[in-house]
């Protein structure tokens, strides 16, 4: 069932975009300086990609939050969006209830649940969107493509992002047996050992993304860094010989130059400490298409470890169990 999830993937980016051109929006009465999302798990990840994409080219501040509480800087000219596929996650509701006092323009993303209703009663803005998914991870096509319209048509953003979509839905339904092909590859030589990921800061969400998909499907530790800051600290804790430990690069051909020749020499310090070195290398022109290229690339790698781990890539038996005994507070 996840392969065929992962599949759709470029569907779903292409009813996304459906969804975000139908959409409308109230406008503000107040000029909105700032962005804050609220958002967990496969509901908050869609953040941290429209965070990587829109940086270079969205003149107010852009913030991603995954917990209770607000900050206290959300005021009357911040837009808040909401974001979570059940409607019902714990965490954003309790963020909600806080966000209707603060004169924020809130906009829920959702596919139903308690904040869809909150957000209908309450004569708020919202992005819905199928309920048809079983998995929320498996809908990071959604919530990503809604939150850049939310944006664009609140005038934050140009609409620049639309052909890369496109241009990117094209390249990885293009590029498919080579990426399931690449990524098998990938997962035999991850099977079995712990992975170490890492990528330059223009866009950690990619090894976010991996980090949490390996977590979740392949039922896997692993951890994730990023250059140049791991060349300010995680790099002395490669000290010793570890055969245990897989380390995955994301590079780009067009990374900063000085990020490029930091990864080559810190390939060849921890060379001497793991044998399992691996490069993967983005494909397409604009950031969008080599990020969107990245995401698939990295949910099949996670669906082939989990085969080769004989485990269900949608089971989450330890999540659910914690769901089930914070509802007995």
């Amino acid at each position: 069932m996840m392969d065929q999830l992962i599949l759709k993937f470029p569907a779903q980016l292409k009813e996304a975009m459906e969804l975000g051109e139908s959409a409308v929006f109230n406008t503000h009465e107040n000029e909105i300086n700032k962005i804050y999302v609220a958002g967990l798990g496969g509901s908050g990840i869609g953040a941290n990609f429209v965070q990587d994409l829109i940086k270079e080219t969205c003149t107010v501040p852009f913030y991603v939050a995954k917990g209770y509480n607000i900050p206290a800087y959300i005021d009357e000219n911040t837009l808040v969006i909401c974001s979570s596929y059940s409607g019902n996650t714990e965490e954003t509701l309790n963020s909600f209830e806080q966000l209707i006092n603060t004169k924020a323009k809130i906009v829920v993303i959702s596919s139903g649940g308690k904040l869809i209703e909150e957000a209908e009663s309450r004569g708020l803005d919202f992005v819905k969107i199928s309920d048809n998914w079983p998995e929320a991870r498996a809908c990071l096509g959604y919530n990503m493509v809604a939150q850049l319209y939310t944006i664009y048509k609140l005038g934050l953003i140009n609409d620049a992002f639309k052909s890369e979509l496109k241009s990117s839905i094209d390249l990885i339904k293009f590029d498919l047996d080579d990426i399931q092909n690449s990524a098998q590859k990938v997962a035999d030589k991850l099977n079995s050992k712990t992975p170490v990921i890492y990528i330059t800061d223009r866009m950690e969400a990619v090894a976010v993304r991996l980090r949490q998909q390996i977590n979740e499907n392949s039922k896997m530790l692993c951890w994730h860094h990023v250059i140049p800051e791991m060349n300010h600290n995680e790099l002395t804790g490669w000290s010793e010989k570890n055969p245990n430990l897989a380390v995955v690069f994301f590079r780009n051909p067009d990374d900063y130059k000085r990020n490029q020749l930091r990864i080559d020499i810190t390939q060849q310090i921890i060379s001497n400490y793991t044998d399992t070195i691996i490069d993967i290398y983005s494909k397409g022109n604009s950031l969008t298409e080599k990020i969107i290229y990245f995401i698939h690339f990295g949910d099949w790698i996670s669906f082939y470890l989990a085969k080769l781990r004989n485990v269900d890539p949608q089971s989450g038996a330890s999540v659910q169990f914690l769901k089930s005994e914070l509802t007995k507070t």
